[in-house]
C-alpha cells in the first residue's frame, strides 16, 4: 500500500499548486464581457485545471457510536484536461476528466483503504450566453465509474449524463444533472435504488469570495421522497489563495461504490481545494 500512498500524496500536492496558480484569474471576469470576448477570455485559460472540488477530510458517524470503523479520511481528487477550444458549433469544447474518490479507515491497524472510486470519461460543453453575459453551460458526459476490484467487491457501471448550470445571481449557481446508466457490474445491478437517477442542486460563493456553501441532492430510484444528500461548507483560508477550510455532510446512500447499498450518515473536516469559477458536480 505505501507506493499507492506516496503517488496519492503527490497528486494532493499537484493540485494545491494548481490551486494557488489558478487564482491570478478574475473569478467573475466571464460574466462582464460580451460574447466574443467570454469565448476569448475562456479559450486563453490553462486547458488543465481543476474539474470538481479537490477536498481531504476526516469525520465519523452523526446517527451512531463514533468507533474505529465508522470513522475515517475522505478525499477525491479531480481534474480535466480540455481538448479544444471554444471553437465547435455552438461555441462548444471538448474535454477528458477524471475524478477519484477515497475512503481510507485510518484508525484501523495498517489503515487500509476501504474502497477507491475511479471516474473517468470524456465530455463536450456549451457555453451558455445570452445578451453577451455568460449565464451557464450545458454538458454531455460519457463517464465510467468503478472500483477497480473483482470478485464479490467488483462494483461497476457506465452513463451517459445530461448536465446543466445556470448563474441565477452573480453568486448563485444552480445545477442538475440525469443520466442514462449502462450497468455491467454484477454485483450492483441495484444500484439506481441507490446510486440515484438524477440529481440537482445550488452552490452560493459570498461576495467577498470568504465563504462558499454548496448542497447536492441525488435523488434514488423510486416514487417516494428519497434523496442522497451533500452539503458542503467552506471558508477561504487566504485572499490570496484556493484552499477552504470545509465542513462535509454526508446523508444517505451511494457515498462510494463497495457499500452504495448502506446507509451512511458522516461529518467531516478539512481542507478543500476547488475552481476558481463554479466548481462541476
Amino acid at each position: 500500500m505505501k507506493p499507492l500512498r506516496i503517488i496519492i500524496v503527490s497528486l494532493l500536492l499537484a493540485m494545491v499548486g494548481i490551486a494557488h496558480a489558478q487564482v491570478t484569474t478574475p473569478e467573475d471576469s466571464l460574466q462582464k464581457l460580451n460574447t466574443d470576448s467570454i469565448v476569448r477570455d475562456f479559450d486563453s485559460r490553462p486547458f488543465f485545471g481543476l474539474y470538481k472540488d479537490n477536498y481531504f477530510v476526516l469525520g465519523t458517524a452523526l446517527n451512531e457510536k463514533p468507533t474505529q470503523y465508522n470513522s475515517d479520511v475522505k478525499f477525491q481528487i479531480s481534474f480535466r484536461q480540455r481538448l479544444t477550444k471554444a471553437v465547435l458549433p455552438w461555441h462548444s469544447y471538448l474535454f477528458l476528466f477524471y475524478t477519484q474518490k477515497a475512503m481510507w479507515n485510518i484508525f484501523e491497524e495498517s489503515l487500509p483503504f476501504r474502497d477507491l472510486n475511479f471516474n473517468p470519461g470524456i465530455g463536450i460543453s456549451k457555453l451558455i450566453i445570452s445578451k453577451d453575459r455568460l449565464m451557464g453551460k450545458a454538458t454531455i458526459l460519457f463517464e465510467h465509474e468503478s472500483n477497480g476490484r473483482d470478485g464479490e467487491a467488483s462494483r461497476s457501471w457506465n452513463k451517459v449524463s445530461l448536465c446543466g448550470s445556470l448563474f441565477v445571481l452573480r453568486d448563485l449557481m444552480v445545477h442538475g444533472k440525469i443520466w442514462i446508466p449502462i450497468i455491467d457490474g454484477k454485483q450492483n445491478k441495484d444500484i439506481l435504488s441507490y446510486s440515484g437517477i438524477f440529481q440537482v442542486g445550488a452552490q452560493y460563493i459570498s461576495p467577498n469570495k470568504r465563504w462558499v456553501v454548496d448542497a447536492t441532492f441525488v435523488k434514488r430510484k423510486g416514487w417516494n421522497f428519497n434523496f442522497n444528500t451533500t452539503i458542503n461548507v467552506g471558508f477561504r483560508l487566504s485572499r490570496t489563495a484556493n484552499q477552504f477550510l470545509m465542513l462535509h455532510f454526508y446523508d444517505g446512500y451511494g457515498e462510494n461504490l463497495l457499500d452504495y447499498n448502506k446507509y451512511h450518515c458522516r461529518i467531516r473536516l478539512g481542507l478543500l481545494i476547488r475552481p476558481v469559477f463554479f466548481s462541476d458536480f
